[in-house]
């Protein structure tokens, strides 16, 4: 019987459940990591790359993560063809707001907005949800620095520390173990990501052609986002490769 309820978006199974819009939530977890991290004087966002085909033209620096306007951006797991369409809609929504006031769009109203497009997709018929979970590091003279995480279903929710995408569950249980609120700097976090990463990848050895890292600061009145280039995420992928190693002798010498 349960077969008949899982082919349209709109109905019911006679338990209540949408299957469609489950689907869409087992296929983010099967897509590259995507993981943020709020610190006390910025936020991080760092992706797992896939497509490291070197005969690629490297005209986009960034393959998971886009910039939506001055204060925002957002990375994302899940189908890249989604992908492209909701952050398109992001920046119409983020324009639009900045014509209209002369202000940059509060964090949380732009994540809000997208959300009630991407809930709508599950609600009329001839539709499917977005394959696409994002996460959104932004931000606003409200709230400060802020991270948001929203789904195919239209939820989204704030978060200190989270992660998406495969292994995601292994990685927010260290996230909770490891995170300190209130007391993280962005060069900690910086450590701590490389440190989730490099435990839930499935890869021998962390690299930076499989590896992006962004950052959002304020400096000067100014919001500065800035996607780090190979060479430095090469450098704190040594240096935890280094206090690892370090950790490591020293607990042996006690034993």
């Amino acid at each position: 019987m349960a077969r008949r309820y899982d082919t349209r978006t709109t109905i019911f199974s006679p338990e209540g459940r949408l299957f469609q819009v489950e689907y869409a939530i087992e296929a983010i977890g099967h897509a590259g990591t995507c993981l943020g991290i709020l610190a006390n004087d910025g936020i991080l966002l760092a992706a797992e790359r896939r497509n490291t085909n070197k005969l690629l033209d490297e005209v986009f620096f960034s393959e998971k993560i886009y910039k939506i306007n001055e204060d925002m951006v957002c990375s994302v797991a899940g189908i890249t063809s989604d992908a492209n369409v909701l952050t398109s809609e992001l920046r119409v929504i983020a324009q639009r707001y900045l014509l209209t006031y002369g202000e940059s769009i509060p964090c949380e109203q732009l994540v809000s907005w997208l959300c009630d497009i991407k809930q709508a997709y599950t609600q009329y018929g001839g539709k499917r949800p977005f394959g696409v979970s994002i996460l959104y590091m932004g931000w606003d003279k409200h709230y400060g620095y802020q991270l948001y995480q929203s789904d195919p279903s239209g939820n989204y929710s704030g978060w200190k520390a989270t992660c998406i995408g495969n292994n995601s569950a292994a990685a927010v249980s260290i996230l909770k173990q490891e995170y300190k609120e209130g007391k993280t700097t962005l060069t900690e976090a910086k450590s701590l990501a490389i440190k989730v990463l490099s435990k839930t990848l499935d890869m021998t050895k962390l690299n930076a052609e499989k590896l992006e890292m962004a950052i959002l600061v304020r400096e000067d009145g100014k919001t500065k986002i800035r996607i780090l280039p190979a060479k430095e995420v090469e450098e704190i992928i040594a240096a935890f490769e280094q206090s690892e190693a370090a950790s490591s002798s020293a607990e042996a010498a006690q034993k």
